[in-house]
């Protein structure tokens, strides 16, 4: 069985070492590949000395890009799972296991790591959790199912999946509109409790101005995805 972890990172020279440093250690069975996103830090070297491989992309392609880059790899690679890990520090490698297990035993072809499905330790602004509910509540009207944490970047993918997303993934901002796509395509995905933490260093990108652009181009791409037709047979 062979599991990627692919990390997008922009810009964490500060934070890169200490990811991919847990991630190797704590689970050993996993290979770290690092997607630099245009970054004009050391981000790559930083990555590389600490045992990652690295794709260093030469444009700024936004998350989903970025994302969709660690996808096509693990496909060409041939890995059976692939886990999604933010590159700031905020996933906590004892946590991976959680959501790798359901998909090795095909309990799920999709987990997503969840801060708010159980009572975790993590704390968030209120407008964040608000933007988080009206999103659950969008995604609940089109597929009829309740995600808690849809914008969650932690999760794992069997092989059936990367195929989707390898083929079909928003540019910026991607994850709310992935489990409308997945569901759509008769995948089962679902959320497991796990623990977060802040950002190690440095601060998000995400600004309130952001934050509002976010809500309005996310709910109109998942409307518009609900009307579209399935985009992999199986």
């Amino acid at each position: 069985m062979r599991i990627l972890a692919i990390v997008p990172a922009l810009n964490e020279a500060n934070n890169i070492g200490s990811v991919v440093r847990n991630l190797l250690t704590t689970s050993a069975w996993l290979d770290v590949l690092v997607i630099d996103d245009g970054s004009t830090d050391q981000t790559a070297e930083i990555a590389r000395a600490h045992g990652a491989k690295v794709i260093s992309l030469p444009v700024n392609l936004g998350i989903g890009g970025a994302v969709q880059t660690g996808f096509l790899y693990a496909l060409k690679n041939n890995y059976d799972v692939a886990l999604q890990v933010d590159g700031d520090g905020q996933h906590r490698a004892e946590e991976i296991k959680k959501l790798v297990d359901p998909v090795i035993l095909k309990e799920a072809d999709v987990t997503i790591g969840s801060r708010f499905v159980e009572k975790t330790s993590y704390r968030s602004a209120w407008p964040r959790r608000l933007g988080i509910y009206l999103l659950s509540k969008t995604i609940q009207s089109v597929v009829r199912k309740n995600f808690t944490d849809p914008t969650s970047g932690f999760r794992a993918y069997n092989k059936k999946a990367l195929r989707i997303v390898a083929a079909h993934y928003s540019t910026d901002y991607p994850e709310p509109d992935a489990i409308v796509t997945l569901l759509k395509n008769g995948l089962r995905v679902i959320e497991i409790s796990v623990e977060m933490d802040p950002r190690l260093s440095g601060n998000s990108s995400i600004t309130p101005f952001k934050s509002g652009y976010y809500m309005f181009k996310v709910s109109l791409a998942i409307i518009l995805n609900s009307m579209m037709s399935r985009i992999w047979d199986e």
